[in-house]
């Protein structure tokens, strides 16, 4: 007889969702579904908005990653009012990225992912939080964490207005600049968060690489899909965060496509589950084939292992040294997703010094900051990289310029399918003979959790109208009938 446990709410992570596993009767895993119940559906809401608005629209889709939000629509923006904004206010909005970038990274790694390795994944739950994890590493660590995550936020409040749904983007540039005070208040950040990096970059090296237990459980096959993988990179084809070409590299590493942002409906489609509200983003050229890796399946990854995979290095000197030793370990292509964790502490890195660079450039001073729109807008789409991934805007409007459609592929769409898959493959090879614990199924949480997704942001599918159920029950409880919609 089958039998069905559910993880109901799966846990540290943005957003809502829940874990089906069916064991059979030898009490192995038979199918294992990750199921979205929630619906934002925002390109529907934009519909009928001034474009302009879009900015200030967007980061309401989600709390934890407004600002990569608002980054696209900006650039969306940009691109639909063909108002290229000048150098000093394209370097204040990637100095803002950057900080966003760090803080979110840091707050993955020690509030949400990180208390898998630094209390471990068996851990009674009660301990596998920042709590737990202030334990472990000291309490002066834990007090260096939140405080510098702070002083991010706070670049952030001063750069952007706000520092929960940033508003300084308009077309063509931002709505304040930099202040000679503000810049060294900005240097000093900077250094203290380089530093910070490389002291979570340490942490990983003693908790988590020098304990064979753990490495193992990186480097396995529980935890392991061979994919395409998706990233922005500059003229060398480094990662960037905030601009250049999308590359696409195949299991083996060789490059498969490179395009233009504009360019992505020719590359990108989306398929869709009558089970889920997400969508399923594939590869067009080769086609959706199921939830399944290898060479001839259109499943790719996005989000800090797929960059550093898709890209040649990091371009800047402390991350380049990081991401040399994190592949002369793993190899490259490094398909092990636990090492999402890892990547993403590479690229903390690299936010900080790319934020330190933009606030030691003198042009960062420069008063002008817009670039006036003149043409009639039509279309215009923006394309940065999000903590989560590559994140898509995608705006059409009338001559007004008020919005007549907009499609939008969010970060942790693009890694949905990756996901379903990397969920289904760890309850396969960790439960077994019917043996359930809560360490186990902590440890299923895990191959989602490495991923950093932000389920609130994704879901945007909407498979014809809303599913409802409604059971009627007489006086004993009994349900007497069932209507579907």
């Amino acid at each position: 007889m089958t039998k069905r446990v559910t993880i109901d709410p799966i846990t540290r992570l943005e957003g809502h969702g829940k874990i089906e596993i069916f064991l059979n009767d030898e009490g192995n895993v038979d199918k294992a579904f990750l199921q979205i119940p929630e619906l934002r559906g925002f390109e529907k809401f934009a519909e009928g908005r001034l474009a302009e608005e879009m900015p200030r629209i967007t980061p309401k889709i989600c709390g934890v990653c407004p600002t990569t939000h608002h980054m696209a629509s900006g650039k969306a923006l940009d691109d639909l009012y063909k108002a290229d904004p000048p150098p000093a206010a394209k370097k204040i909005r990637e100095l803002i990225n950057s900080a966003f970038m760090a803080e979110d990274h840091a707050l993955h790694f020690f509030f949400l992912g990180g208390p898998d390795f630094i209390v471990g994944p068996k851990a009674p739950p009660g301990q596998r939080n920042i709590l737990g994890v202030i334990q472990q590493v000291g309490l002066e660590a834990g007090k260096t964490v939140i405080d510098i995550r702070k002083r991010l936020r706070s670049v952030i409040t001063k750069q952007g207005g706000r520092v929960i749904h940033p508003v300084c983007n308009l077309p063509g540039g931002v709505s304040k600049g930099v202040s000679k005070e503000d810049r060294e208040e900005y240097i000093q950040i900077g250094k203290d968060a380089v530093a910070f990096a490389q002291f979570a970059l340490k942490a990983f090296d003693d908790i988590v690489l020098k304990n064979k237990a753990y490495l193992d459980v990186v480097v396995g096959d529980v935890y392991k899909h061979t994919t395409y993988y998706m990233g922005l990179v500059d003229e060398k084809n480094r990662v960037n965060f905030y601009d250049g070409m999308v590359r696409v590299v195949d299991p083996t590493g060789r490059e498969f496509v490179k395009f233009k942002p504009r360019e992505y409906l020719a590359h990108i489609a989306e398929h869709v589950e009558p089970w889920s509200y997400i969508k399923f983003p594939y590869l067009k050229a080769i086609g959706w084939k199921g939830f399944v890796d290898g060479v001839d399946s259109g499943v790719y990854r996005v989000a800090p292992l797929a960059r550093l995979n898709a890209a040649d290095g990091m371009a800047t000197p402390l991350a380049q040294a990081e991401y040399e030793r994190m592949f002369a370990t793993l190899g490259k292509p490094a398909h092990n997703t636990l090492a999402y964790h890892w990547a993403r502490l590479i690229e903390l890195l690299y936010a900080t010094e790319r934020f330190l660079e933009l606030a030691q450039d003198e042009e960062i001073l420069d008063p002008n900051i817009r670039t006036i729109p003149t043409e009639t807008p039509t279309e215009g789409i923006g394309v940065v990289e999000a903590p989560r991934g590559t994140l898509y805007h995608h705006y059409q409007t009338d001559e007004r310029g008020v919005i007549t459609k907009a499609n939008l592929i969010v970060a942790t769409v693009n890694n949905a399918a990756a996901i379903a898959m990397s969920i289904e493959k760890a309850a396969r090879g960790l439960i077994k003979g019917g043996e359930v614990s809560e360490g186990l199924l902590n440890m299923v949480e895990m191959a989602f959790r490495a991923y950093d997704p932000c389920f609130a942001c994704a879901t945007h599918s909407l498979p014809g109208e809303t599913p409802l159920e409604v059971n009627i029950h007489d006086h004993r409880g009994e349900v007497l009938r069932t209507l579907r919609r």
